[in-house]
């Protein structure tokens, strides 16, 4: 079955709601916020998937679209009356690069056991460095809007 990008765009967005949806429930998200949780995973997955499929990195398409995230959670926040976290906290949680962590587990209980080789070695600090990467790209992202918007001081 060969899917075209838009089809496999729409895939990745319906997938990538529903841990946005469990997560905003284990967090006491509100009830009439799950939607906008959903749509926000929706929306910073898919992102993150036109840009990695347009050859940007991972680590700054992260970057770019937890921002998006960030910023139309702030968006809604203000319209519902909320804070901007329950919006966009569950929203970003499907972008938590999981499989990068378990690899590099994975190679450093392989090097505990086996000892070091230059495979395993090579195996954890890549897969650690990306994962280190994607988990502060969501950081900054997530922290945008609150370093722009809501400072006390001015810039410069």
């Amino acid at each position: 079955m060969d899917l075209t990008l838009l089809g496999r765009l729409i895939i990745d967005m319906m997938v990538a709601a529903v841990p946005a949806v469990g997560f905003a429930l284990i967090f006491n998200v509100p009830r009439h916020a799950l939607g906008y949780c959903a749509l926000g995973g929706a929306i910073g997955h898919g992102l993150r998937f036109m840009l990695l499929n347009y050859g940007v990195p991972i680590e700054w398409g992260t970057l770019i679209a937890a921002g998006v995230v960030s910023f139309i959670g702030v968006y809604w926040a203000q319209k519902f009356h909320a804070h901007p976290k329950v919006f966009t906290v569950a929203a970003v949680i499907p972008m938590i690069p999981g499989k990068l962590a378990f690899t590099a587990v994975l190679a450093l209980f392989e090097l505990n056991h086996e000892g070091a080789t230059v495979v395993l070695l090579t195996s954890f600090v890549g897969a650690f460095m990306k994962m280190f990467f994607i988990t502060a790209a969501l950081a900054a992202g997530l922290a945008m809007p609150g370093l722009l918007f809501y400072r006390r001081r001015p810039v410069v």
